[in-house]
């Protein structure tokens, strides 16, 4: 199917739906690297024309991956839900995005319409909104989870505590470690990304913060975020996992080029639920996505970037995770090219995950050679907090020193805690009062507490 449009006395032609919602998307260098971006502003504003026109039914009609070469459309079609997408049906694309910004579409209704959702229809919906309408859409959708703290209530703000190294040397990481609780930081996870995935080491860091957990008796959750088959193996171990972590993208192929399949998930995921390690919830999964990943592993099937990173989604969703994040700067300027282009897509990824039924997070980030700087990660920041996000991710002085990139630091997180008036999870927000890392006023103290000194000794 093809459409066409007249705009300004210009006729426009898009040739299917990956190349309607692709001239539709707001500007982004990787889609242009791609060559499926609009080439000029009037296309991409006559795309979205024809876009909110679309039923919200036809994306059930016509895949952007044909549905017999790639098993995440198989999956996206497969668990959709008809009778949790009857309420929206009858919508376009453009009322779909009137309802999300009504009074109708509240807490409790997008919640139960999530399933009935498909990836296609909730990143089409995104392209039509301004940076307000992707927050206030977000604000009322909540997604929580549970493992040791609960994820994603209202008010809320967790962080994931990422305490790298570049040599994985247990000192520096016990540093870092000590420096993020300090700042009351960790209450999402505290996770690791090792320099080498040698499976010794990988254990070595489990255990590392598994007995820094048992010793402050604190309420975090670990995860070395090792390949899914680095996992397995260390599980058969004994091993003490609290998350299985993989990298995740929106097709079959780039899944492949992450060495991971959806086989080798559900067998983690089935052999973590079975050491029931959680106390207040049992979701086990930990999943990092971002946009640009299919492109970058020269399998994108000519689908623009955003839209194959809400089909991520999908993927995390089917294994109920703890928690999801885009990496929404990392890959670098060739797919988000400075700081408009990381802000947008940030929120769009946090937005459209939500309405997907995952529990989103998002690490505020950008590398050094991007057009970004500092003031751009704080405008994220603020954005993302008041549109209600899970979690975000925090390095020492903002600065990953493992990984070469720039992320937040613990003091940003406590600022935007107190301007917005955010507080963390709150079985975590609970321990740091009982050690002294939280005062009545939910202030850090100055000084450090005596339980922090004895595992710094």
């Amino acid at each position: 199917m093809s459409w066409t449009t007249t705009l300004g006395g210009h006729s426009y032609r898009f040739a299917d739906l990956r190349d309607l919602l692709a001239k539709a998307t707001p500007l982004r260098s990787g889609d242009v690297l791609a060559g499926v971006a609009a080439a000029s502003a009037a296309e991409r504003v006559a795309a979205q024309t024809v876009l909110a026109d679309l039923p919200l039914a036809h994306f059930l009609d016509e895949a952007v991956v044909p549905y017999e070469d790639d098993d995440v459309t198989r999956l996206i079609m497969d668990s959709h839900d008809a009778g949790a997408f009857a309420p929206v049906r009858s919508l376009t694309v453009g009322g779909f995005r009137d309802w999300l910004l009504s009074w109708e579409a509240d807490t409790a209704t997008l919640g139960a319409l999530a399933p009935g959702l498909t990836p296609e229809m909730v990143a089409a919906a995104s392209k039509l909104m301004r940076v307000g309408d992707l927050v206030a859409v977000a604000r009322k959708t909540r997604v929580v989870t549970g493992l040791r703290t609960t994820i994603g209530l209202e008010g809320r703000l967790a962080t994931r505590l990422q305490p790298n190294h570049p040599t994985d040397d247990a000192v520096g990481i016990t540093a870092s470690l000590v420096d993020g609780l300090l700042h009351g930081a960790g209450d999402a996870v505290v996770g690791i990304n090792p320099a080498t995935d040698r499976p010794s080491t990988v254990l070595a860091l489990l255990e590392l913060i598994d007995d820094a957990r048992r010793r402050l008796d604190a309420p975090i959750q670990s995860c070395v975020l090792t390949h899914v088959t680095t996992t397995l193996e260390l599980l058969e171990q004994g091993a003490p996992v609290d998350l299985v972590f993989q990298s995740v993208a929106g097709t079959q192929a780039a899944n492949r080029g992450f060495g991971v399949t959806l086989d080798q998930l559900r067998e983690a995921h089935a052999a973590v639920s079975e050491l029931h390690r959680g106390t207040v919830g049992s979701n086990v999964t930990y999943f990092e996505t971002g946009q640009g990943s299919a492109l970058s592993a020269d399998a994108h099937h000519d689908v623009d970037e955003q839209t194959l990173e809400a089909r991520a989604y999908a993927v995390c969703r089917a294994f109920d995770p703890l928690l999801v994040n885009t990496v929404v700067g990392f890959i670098g300027p060739e797919y988000l090219y400075d700081g408009k282009q990381i802000l947008r897509a940030g929120l769009e990824d946090h937005l459209c995950g939500k309405l997907l039924g995952v529990p989103m997070g998002v690490d505020v980030c950008y590398t050094n050679h991007a057009e970004a700087d500092a003031d751009d990660t704080d405008t994220l920041l603020l954005t993302l907090g008041a549109a209600g996000c899970a979690f975000v991710i925090t390095v020492p002085g903002g600065d990953d020193i493992m990984l070469n990139y720039q992320s937040l630091s613990f003091q940003d997180v406590l600022q935007v805690r107190q301007t917005l008036g955010l507080r963390p999870a709150p079985e975590f927000e609970a321990w740091l009062g009982s050690v002294g890392l939280l005062d009545d006023a939910g202030r850090v103290p100055q000084l450090v507490p005596e339980p922090i000194r004895a595992l710094m000794s």
